[in-house]
């Protein structure tokens, strides 16, 4: 509610301040006022500004949109002109919180729609309607699994993201969180410890930050052995059209990313994160749940549900402290998933399976390259040069071209190791020009040893 102060509240808190007027809140303090008058260009007509702008962004590094093969978490996929288009109309320019339900019909729904999609995608039962991004959509899954277990000791496979891991450490740190990591096998895939004996549960992300897929139900089966739970890790969302759902491997919650689904890779950004679970762990779900229902007239009416488990509860009963969800970006997504439908969404996975194929064997014919993993893989995929991955990537960066991260970026692997990923805006002569530079940056440093 806004309340607007009289102003005899206003003369009360300046007195308390020791100040004059309002104005003396905001100025600066002595000696940084700005005593000369700045050196700003004339204000321009829009149609020129408009220009400038698209003057200055044709600067940006790469300019090529097709030369880029780095993933790691920010993935390029097509965004039809529908999903813009529908996602900015005014119609779902609404209130902020959707709260008071009779007003926010068309918020709810979309939301409601959103979860719907998460659910048919990962197999579980419910998802919550969408967290900041996939790094605190596992800290809320870790969160659950500890809730349900009573268990703060929680076992992460080595291949999970080092950018989620971080954030999840960050959160142990203060909640009193161990942390235990689950070595790799020599393929990539994670090795499932003899005793998970106590563990509240085993994170696995599949495919994993090594682009390789895990087997999901071998894990979830292990770590019902012990009583604990499966949390699945989705970061490249698009995967869900190609490989069994969490649902189907066994996996009690499953969290992730769906950046992959109409939202364009920014800068930091944006991004949307999903949580789902099944039934029985309901009400440990984070944030905000829409569900559907009818008026009292009988019409289908939707509205937040399961409140008890949100914020409207003391804090420290709670089921967590993000009582926020990204609605813009899980409309984009909405959108996208309902434009391009299942068989679309198939086809687009299916896109990047082969142009990621055609990328590695590309890449592997040239002398030199080898691939030191040997598990299935998705669109992502490491390649060991024969030369430190990052002399490469500055090399090809002056031709336009991002060839992927060099792991050792993130200590996550050896110096030559370079994480590579294709989707299905990769083109055939992208991967031609790719190869032809990497071919020259080799050879110039061959002949400069």
């Amino acid at each position: 509610m806004y309340a607007p102060h009289t102003e005899h509240d206003i003369r009360e808190m300046l007195g308390v301040l020791g100040v004059e007027s309002l104005d003396a809140l905001s100025a600066p303090p002595r000696g940084l006022e700005i005593a000369r008058e700045l050196d700003v260009p004339p204000a321009m007509p829009e149609s020129v500004a408009y220009q400038h702008l698209r003057d200055l962004s044709r600067k940006n590094q790469p300019g090529d949109a097709e030369a880029s093969f780095l993933g790691a978490g920010a993935y390029r996929h097509y965004q039809p002109p529908a999903v813009p288009y529908l996602a900015t109309r005014s119609e779902f320019i609404t209130a902020y919180t959707p709260y008071q339900a009779e007003a926010s019909q068309g918020s709810l729904q979309a939301i409601f729609e959103w979860q719907t999609y998460i659910c048919l995608l990962t197999g579980l039962d419910v998802s919550n309607a969408s967290v900041y991004d996939g790094s605190t959509a596992l800290v809320e899954g870790v969160i659950m699994a500890s809730q349900a277990t009573g268990s703060k000791r929680v076992v992460v496979s080595a291949a999970l993201h080092p950018g989620y891991r971080a954030v999840l450490k960050t959160y142990a740190d203060g909640m009193g969180i161990e942390i235990v990591d689950a070595a790799l096998h020599s393929d990539g895939t994670t090795k499932i410890p003899a005793s998970m004996d106590g563990a509240a549960a085993l994170v696995v992300q599949s495919p994993n930050f090594y682009g390789c897929i895990e087997d999901v139900a071998a894990c979830a089966d292990a770590a019902h052995k012990a009583k604990a739970l499966c949390v699945e890790v989705i970061v490249e969302a698009m995967s869900l059209g190609a490989l069994k759902t969490p649902g189907e491997s066994g996996a009690d919650i499953a969290v992730g990313e769906a950046q992959s689904f109409g939202l364009p890779v920014g800068y930091g950004g944006p991004y949307v994160g999903f949580v789902a679970t099944t039934k029985e762990h309901v009400r440990r779900l984070p944030g905000r749940l829409v569900g559907a229902t009818h008026d009292v007239d009988g019409r289908k009416a939707y509205v937040l549900t399961l409140q008890g488990r949100e914020q409207h509860i003391r804090r420290e009963l709670a089921s967590s402290n993000i009582c926020t969800n990204q609605a813009l970006c899980a409309l984009f997504a909405t959108i996208y998933l309902a434009t391009v439908g299942a068989h679309g969404l198939r086809s687009i996975a299916a896109a990047n399976m082969a142009r990621a194929r055609d990328l590695r064997k590309a890449l592997l014919s040239i002398v030199g390259i080898t691939a030191p993993l040997g598990a299935p893989f998705f669109n992502e995929f490491v390649v060991r040069l024969p030369l430190a991955a990052r002399t490469v990537v500055d090399a090809l960066k002056r031709h336009d071209i991002v060839a992927g991260l060099p792991l050792s970026r993130l200590g996550a692997g050896d110096e030559r190791d370079l994480l590579v990923c294709a989707t299905e805006t990769t083109s055939a002569d992208g991967i031609a020009r790719f190869v032809a530079r990497l071919q020259e940056v080799m050879q110039h440093a061959v002949a400069a040893v």
